[in-house]
């Protein structure tokens, strides 16, 4: 093996000086000649190269020392000894497993394209998807089950939400009247039971804690964007609004981050001359439809656990048929915490009934219907719809009930 190749130092020309000035002749190395130079020259070449590469790994480990301290495992920052608890005990004071109760509406979500059973009613898939992406479960309401059927569902929930829709009269306003009142006489009698009413829901709850049918206005806010208002010196502790972060509760007064779609509603001023709607409800929000006319938009109750909506918290984020729905981050985030307060509503309930009975009732035993190929209206809906029987009042012990109580 040759010496050149491992030596750190080049080879000592041996060329004689005359012999340098007196060859002017310029000539291409020979084979051997340029096998013996070219390991010197590598060595030229890589001893640079990684002496600078070892400088600028030693400053980058520097830098890094100085800007990111060391990572460390959790057993290296506690007692890792086998008798450390590894999470929190649960609070026992909260339902883990809250149930949602979601009231249906007459007809199938479709103006009958779906299913004009005359006992068809239905839930639009958004609410359910609302109630679950805070991490709670849906059981059907169906307004027209017999009533000892529907108050049997009610004994399996741990809060109510009323959608929004149309019916203002007749059985369904009459079922919806049937269980705020239950709900009230639970919570008065200490048992915690929320209960969120979208748009037509608010609408209802006005109609009947004003105890005036007629007390609604008209206004001109379908499919419309808009912001939201808040009542000056309002404190939010303990609304739906306690857990917004302050940019987002800023933007919700001055971007279009939620969903109108009513022709109904209330003005402030006829709202706090009710002296049953001004002592229930505090106002928190106002809004103002296309002519600009101002309407209370959200309102929560002072003494129970009850939050109104005339905008639709939940088609930011599951409903895509109406062209003004706000789909942005900061809208879906709007959807995202108040579901999330709901919910956490719910957790407060300690109504713990049996699994088994909570999985014969809920929605899962049920299938939606896709309907937004029409590009209005709903994208998915629950319909339920059963043959018109005597039978039907009452669900076999045996079998699947179809969501029905089993008696």
């Amino acid at each position: 093996m040759s010496s050149h190749f491992l030596s750190n130092s080049p080879s000592t020309p041996t060329t004689k000086a005359s012999d340098r000035q007196n060859d002017t002749s310029v000539s291409l190395p020979s084979t051997s000649t340029s096998s013996s130079i070219s390991p010197d020259m590598w060595n030229y070449l890589w001893i640079p190269f990684l002496i600078s590469l070892s400088k600028e790994l030693t400053l980058a480990r520097s830098a890094t020392a100085i800007t990111s301290p060391s990572i460390l495992l959790p057993s290296q920052l506690v007692d890792d000894s086998p008798s450390a608890p590894r999470c929190p005990a649960s609070d026992t004071n909260l339902n883990y497993r809250p149930v949602i109760g979601i009231l249906s509406h007459p007809g199938d979500g479709a103006s009958g394209r779906l299913n004009n059973a005359t006992n068809a009613s239905y839930i639009a898939a958004s609410y359910v998807k609302f109630v679950e992406s805070a991490g709670a479960r849906v059981i059907p309401l169906i307004y027209n089950e017999p009533r000892e059927i529907l108050f049997e569902k009610l004994n399996l929930v741990n809060g109510v939400l009323f959608t929004g829709g149309w019916a203002k009269t007749g059985l369904y306003f009459d079922t919806a009247k049937a269980i705020f009142k239950e709900v009230l006489a639970r919570n008065d009698a200490g048992f915690h039971f929320p209960v969120y009413a979208i748009c037509l829901g608010f609408e209802i709850l006005t109609m009947i804690i004003s105890e005036d049918n007629q007390i609604l206005e008209t206004y001109n806010a379908t499919d419309q964007a808009s912001t939201l208002q808040f009542m000056e010196n309002i404190s939010i502790e303990g609304t739906v609004f306690q857990r917004f972060p302050p940019v987002l509760l800023k933007k919700l007064s001055t971007d279009c981050l939620v969903m109108q779609n009513h022709h109904y509603g209330i003005s402030p001023q006829r709202f706090q001359e009710n002296e049953h709607l001004s002592s229930f409800f505090e106002i928190l929000t106002n809004s103002a439809d296309e002519d600009n006319q101002v309407y209370v938009s959200t309102v929560q109750a002072r003494n129970y656990p009850v939050t109104a909506f005339q905008w639709h918290p939940e088609k930011n984020a599951f409903e895509w048929g109406l062209s003004m729905i706000p789909h942005s981050e900061d809208a879906i985030q709007v959807t995202q915490h108040v579901a999330n307060f709901f919910v956490s509503e719910a957790r407060k309930s300690l109504n713990r009934p049996p699994a088994r009975r909570v999985l014969d009732n809920l929605i899962y035993n049920y299938s939606p219907t896709f309907c937004g190929k029409a590009g209005k209206g709903y994208d998915e809906v629950y319909i339920f719809a059963e043959p018109e029987t005597p039978n039907n009042t009452r669900c076999a012990v045996h079998g699947n009930c179809h969501g029905r109580v089993k008696l």
